[in-house]
């Protein structure tokens, strides 16, 4: 099979993804084999190849928001059938056992196993998942729609779970890629009022598309104060930012698996039981409620496509913020 494999990690410029020829995978036990369609193009990819997030080994096949055909089932698996489109994500898979699985928080369970991180991921023709953690797609999704929200979808919405989002706030979001291009329509079909800072021009004009009743840069401060506040950004030099935006009370949730340091702050910018907080993965349940969401609302990913072997370029594109919305690498065969 055909993947774009990660040997050791450097700057993309330097195309750290090399195109392989590997013998397809075969499932274990409790897992499934699936003949990739697509696999969106994740922020955490790019940390992965560029060494900010280090996986346990070396080669890795990364790619987290796969979407692809069930070909084989591995034994005592149920509940899936051969044929079927399923999608797998960034969380691959759990104990089950710890406190944290049995209290409903398997997004922070220590034995957690991530997707293109522990474990090949969708940078390729074929992965194996566990049968568990993938999910039965709904048929109103195409391909291209399906893939950005089992990533950038789900944790966006848990992003805005995290912050106490209620319907009819004042919600701010900071940065605006593929999950805040999300996270602005699940706010806006609440009745959410949402104000956009991007530093930029193109992201601004997309959030205004969108329905942001205000874009601005980072730095500037909304014409109202935020009841709540998502920053997508790998920046930690926005925190305090954040919290000046908040009025008292408020809530400002972190969503990055990888940021910079947090710089030194008056303590005044916390005071007034303003909460801070961080986004860790997502639950399976989580993706359920999201793919529910994104049919009803329904959500309206804007993605550019490549094909595989240019998985470098669309990491290059991500990284220098030249998309709107999401990367999608198109890899089998998909229906329009």
């Amino acid at each position: 099979m055909q993947a774009m494999q990660l040997f050791k990690p450097a700057p993309v410029e330097e195309l750290p993804l090399q195109p392989v020829d590997l013998n397809v995978p075969q499932p274990a036990s409790g897992q499934v084999l699936l003949r990739v369609q697509v696999c969106g193009v994740c922020r955490t990819d790019l940390h992965i190849c560029e060494g900010e997030l280090t996986p346990p080994h070396y080669p890795i096949i990364p790619g987290h928001q796969v979407v692809g055909i069930v070909e084989m089932l591995g034994e005592d698996v149920q509940g899936l059938e051969i044929g079927q489109r399923v999608g797998a994500a960034w969380l691959g898979k759990t104990c089950g056992k710890c406190a944290f699985c049995m209290r409903g928080e398997e997004n922070l369970c220590p034995q957690a196993r991530f997707t293109g991180f522990h474990f090949n991921g969708g940078y390729a023709e074929w992965m194996v998942a566990e049968a568990g953690f993938v999910y039965p797609l709904p048929a109103e999704l195409s391909e291209r729609q399906a893939a950005p929200l089992l990533c950038a979808g789900i944790i966006g919405y848990r992003a805005l779970r995290k912050s106490g989002l209620q319907p009819g706030e004042r919600l701010g979001l900071y940065g605006f890629g593929a999950s805040a291009h999300l996270a602005i329509q699940i706010a806006r079909y609440w009745g959410c009022e949402v104000f956009v800072f991007t530093r930029s021009r193109n992201h601004q004009r997309h959030a205004e598309a969108l329905g942001a009743a205000w874009v601005g840069a980072p730095d500037q401060t909304p014409p109202l104060p935020l009841d709540r506040a998502v920053s997508f950004a790998p920046a930690g030099e926005i925190i305090p930012l954040g919290l000046a935006a908040l009025r008292p009370g408020g809530v400002l949730a972190v969503n990055a698996v990888h940021a910079s340091p947090i710089p030194e702050m008056p303590y005044h910018l916390i005071y007034g039981e303003r909460v801070l907080t961080s986004v860790a993965n997502a639950t399976h349940q989580d993706g359920k409620e999201l793919l529910e969401l994104a049919v009803k609302i329904p959500l309206q990913p804007d993605t550019v496509t490549y094909p595989l072997e240019d998985a470098n370029e669309a990491l290059l594109d991500l990284k220098y913020s030249r998309l709107n919305g999401e990367a999608v690498l198109e890899i089998g065969t998909i229906l329009e």
